[in-house]
């Protein structure tokens, strides 16, 4: 059996591998983008052939596809969506800016898959594509992969790493330490309270993307070339919708405005702010926690964080926190992803924007990374911390900032008074004022008790 055979299309002959599912469409794509050998992403393949399924669906119940012809193409879908077929998806990233190359993969991939199934021939564009354009049903696809991956990946992974800080919360809600404002000794907070902040950082995450959800889940489909719905029957486009919607269980809708709904990708670029959003959280407590594991003798060392692989080529013994640094490097890729998808959502032009598959890649792999490093932070890190209460306790008694707390007793001046001694000598602040006689023991007990001064303290 020769290793080619050869697809025809509108420009002529082309040679295609002969086990491929593609035809001649693809093939060109493959010989024209030889770029990044980055393929579109996996959630986005499945997207696009949930609306393929659905299209199908649709187009029979409006007599335009035969009903026999259309369950083919649907049953091919499904087993792309469930990843059977991911091998004939080849085409590179960075290609036409519709994603035309993308939209017409599926349709050969299900044109050969529903063919081999009815023993009859099914047409990518005539069957497979009917009442449709690459215009609309690429955004569209991009737009329901995001809708679904955060829906299904993302918030789930997030609401796991926001319980998992909870649980810390309540464990660490006694742990006393000091308090760094500009990397300088404050007052004192508990390690439960900064946990309590990680953990409320990423829940408003997860409500920041609920709310942009409507919107990423409304779809320019049924626009067909330029938002006039050419070649599309009435109420087709609200067929497929709600076929999807059941399908993943999103409120999906039709585009309020197809104009707007093809030449712009705002809602994309809204969530990709979210993202980005979540990230700079995240980046937060893993830079927090590698500070606080820092040492072990020479660093903070007020948590231990677990050892999960040895940390050094050349130092036995080392161990690093590199949970924590996978999550700082994902936070360099999403706000690089996002720079990426603002530039191109600002390049729509008239009745389209061809920066679709970089936009699509980009946030798509966002939404990606952030779910799986949500649960590895969780369950390979966070989960597994240990306070070193004594060492948090130490930090916090001798802290000079917890003089602050003398200010509404004393006065500012008097408190500055021993602060500033306390810092220049090493002193204890304790000594000082008793020094002075400006306070009896029994007094400064009260006044500096660490653990109040986390709800706030005490006045006269």
């Amino acid at each position: 059996m020769s290793e080619y055979r050869i697809e025809h299309d509108s420009m002529g002959e082309v040679r295609v591998p002969a086990d491929a599912k593609w035809a001649a469409q693809t093939q060109r794509a493959v010989e024209n983008f030889p770029i990044s050998g980055l393929r579109i992403e996996r959630s986005l393949i499945a997207a696009l052939a949930a609306i393929k399924g659905a299209a199908a669906q649709e187009n029979a119940r409006l007599k335009i596809v035969d009903k026999p012809l259309a369950n083919a193409i649907t049953e091919a879908a499904a087993e792309v969506v469930d990843g059977r077929w991911d091998d004939h998806f080849p085409i590179d990233v960075y290609q036409t800016g519709s994603g035309t190359s993308s939209n017409m993969n599926i349709n050969e991939v299900l044109a050969t898959l529903a063919s081999e199934r009815l023993g009859e021939a099914v047409h990518p564009n005539d069957h497979v594509n009917a009442s449709q354009s690459s215009n609309d049903v690429f955004p569209s696809a991009i737009h329901v992969a995001a809708a679904v991956s955060i829906k299904d990946e993302l918030v789930p992974a997030l609401d796991h790493l926001a319980k998992t800080l909870r649980k810390k919360q309540r464990q660490f809600k006694t742990v006393v330490k000091s308090g760094r404002t500009h990397l300088m000794d404050a007052t004192p907070v508990t390690l439960g309270q900064e946990f309590g902040g990680y953990a409320q950082a990423v829940e408003i995450g997860v409500e920041r993307l609920q709310a942009a959800l409507p919107r990423v889940s409304e779809l320019p489909l049924g626009g067909t070339a330029v938002g006039t719905g050419i070649n599309a029957p009435k109420n087709f486009a609200k067929g497929v919708i709600r076929r999807l919607s059941e399908q993943f269980d999103v409120p999906f809708t039709e585009a309020r405005d197809h104009f707007e709904a093809h030449s712009q990708r705002d809602a994309l670029v809204e969530a990709s702010g979210m993202l980005r959003t979540i990230a700079v959280s995240l980046y937060k407590c893993a830079n927090d926690l590698r500070w606080m594991g820092s040492g072990p003798r020479t660093g903070l060392s007020e948590i231990r964080i677990p050892d999960l692989q040895p940390g050094s080529s050349i130092m036995p013994g080392k161990v690093n926190p590199v949970i924590p640094e996978a999550v700082c490097q994902v936070v360099a890729q999403v706000i690089g992803n996002d720079a990426a998808v603002a530039f191109g959502g600002s390049a729509g032009n008239f009745e389209l924007n061809v920066m679709l598959p970089v936009i699509g890649r980009n946030l798509l792999e966002s939404i990606r990374l952030l779910a799986a490093v949500s649960r590895a932070l969780a369950d390979k890190c966070v989960a597994g911390i240990e306070a070193n209460v004594e060492r948090c306790k130490q930090f916090a008694e001798a802290s000079p900032s917890i003089g602050t707390s003398l200010a509404p007793i004393l006065g500012y001046e008097k408190a500055a008074e021993v602060i500033k001694e306390s810092t220049k000598t090493g002193r204890s602040i304790r000594d000082l004022v008793l020094e002075r006689g400006w306070l009896t023991d029994a007094e400064l007990d009260k006044a500096l008790d660490v653990l109040a001064l986390t709800k706030g303290g005490l006045t006269k």
